[in-house]
């Protein structure tokens, strides 16, 4: 097995025991998923070669769903994307009237990670790193030194090439207008009204008034269009020199929870403009991933499904089913770990935790396999276990045995408990693949 940082570790092991995925080290514990992340990527490609993307993460609370997103976000970071990401809740929302749509927008902001700056809080870098790019394509392009009288002129000449490719979108003069803002005070060493530039650009400005007074710029960012300005980043990061912008909004069950149908279906409209403008190419350089639990996708009183735009675009038609799964439908619904993908993933842990509490793996392959026959034996562990609570239990199981040197694998996995479960291996409902899987 490839050597884990105990930095990396650390966080993989203390992560899945708290039951959240971890931000790092994803590819060390990553299997199985192989169908959804080539799909994900399909999309990551178009994406960078000027189209969109819309896509919903259907799984029930603990099946991966976050997980996956994690996956696909370091993936996309890696191929030079920009990814920005939220969870929905009470005071995010996508349209409000109280300020929940741009509560939204400023976590979305606030979140922006690259390559070189995974855990976010990456703007300020982008937009230093535009302005240097900028700089060095001119001084290449056109053989001359930053120190030639002339230098300033052509480096203007060319933001001005991105500005105005921005000027056709809407809210795109005004964008624009501080894009060269930031300029010319990154040239005269404003470090005061850069800061006001990025002070806008994360929706901080409560009012025209006072953006007006201090930018000159008579328009901030609000509840109501604050996705017009997520589809100028996009355009304007391609220009930048990244491939794109990748935005990941987690915890859809949130706007199922809302009590007014009204501000519910005002939510759900702005789903549908999102969808609309990947689909019809009035976004480009856009992805946008969503993921929610069944019941707030399908439930045809409260969720997605309820807006019959939304459930007449989304809905599986006739021939897709649990054994052939349409990858290129807009919503992907996760299925369980196969036996063999969850025997490899309590392997991989395994070893992670021996190596980050520096002790000989205890387990052996038939003690992971009894284990994850006890996890599945489980009364209802048919329609309500998830990876999640295997992990945890698992993780648990390897800090006992790990704290506990006199204590046995056996004597633990042969307690009263687990052979009282095992008892029950002929009336309970379990999965069929765990039933029969053997070594």
């Amino acid at each position: 097995m490839t050597k884990v940082p105990k930095r990396i570790a650390s966080a993989i092991i203390h992560s899945l025991k708290g039951g959240v995925v971890p931000r790092i080290g994803l590819p060390y514990i990553t299997v199985g998923r192989k169908l959804e992340i080539d799909a994900l990527l399909r999309d990551v490609e178009i994406i960078a070669e000027g189209g969109a993307s819309f896509r919903f993460l259907v799984g029930r609370y603990g099946s991966g769903k976050s997980f996956l997103l994690q996956t696909i976000r370091n993936y996309a970071m890696d191929r030079n994307f920009v990814v920005a990401d939220a969870d929905l809740s009470p005071e995010r929302r996508l349209q409000g009237t109280r300020g929940q749509g741009l509560a939204t927008y400023k976590e979305l902001i606030r979140n922006m990670a690259t390559r070189t700056r995974p855990e976010g809080g990456a703007l300020t870098l982008i937009l230093d790193r535009w302005i240097s790019s900028v700089q060095m394509e001119t001084a290449a392009d056109n053989g001359i030194s930053p120190d030639d009288p002339a230098f300033p002129r052509l480096v203007e000449r060319k933001i001005g090439e991105v500005i105005a490719s921005l000027n056709e979108m809407v809210h795109g003069f005004d964008f624009a207008r501080l894009l060269s803002l930031y300029y010319r005070s990154h040239l005269e060493g404003c470090e005061e009204t850069k800061a006001k530039v990025v002070k806008w650009f994360r929706g901080e400005y409560g009012t025209r008034t006072e953006a007006k007074n201090e930018l000159g710029v008579g328009i901030i960012v609000t509840d109501d269009d604050w996705y017009e300005y997520i589809k100028l980043f996009a355009t304007f990061l391609k220009r930048a020199g990244y491939s794109g912008l990748l935005i990941l909004i987690d915890e859809l069950v949130n706007v199922y929870k809302i009590p007014n149908s009204v501000t519910r279906q005002s939510n759900y409209e702005k789903i549908l403009t999102m969808y609309n403008d990947t689909l019809q190419g009035k976004a480009r350089y856009l992805g946008i991933l969503m993921g929610g639990t069944p019941q707030c996708v399908e439930d045809p009183r409260r969720g997605v499904f309820s807006y019959e735009a939304l459930r007449s675009r989304l809905e599986e038609g006739r021939f897709s089913g649990e054994k052939l799964r349409d990858m290129l439908a807009p919503v992907i619904r996760l299925s369980p770990l196969t036996a063999e993908e969850m025997l490899v993933l309590v392997e991989k842990l395994a070893d992670i935790h021996a190596e980050l509490f520096e002790y000989h793996r205890i387990l052996t392959q038939d003690d992971l396999v009894r284990f994850l026959r006890f996890e599945f034996h489980r009364i209802g562990a048919d329609s309500h276990i998830t990876p999640r609570e295997v992990i945890r239990d698992f993780i648990e199981l390897l800090n006992l045995v790990w704290q506990n040197p006199g204590l046995s694998v056996d004597s633990l996995l042969g307690s009263d408990q687990f052979r009282f479960a095992e008892s029950l291996l002929d009336e309970a409902p379990v999965q069929k693949e765990f039933e029969e899987f053997e070594l």
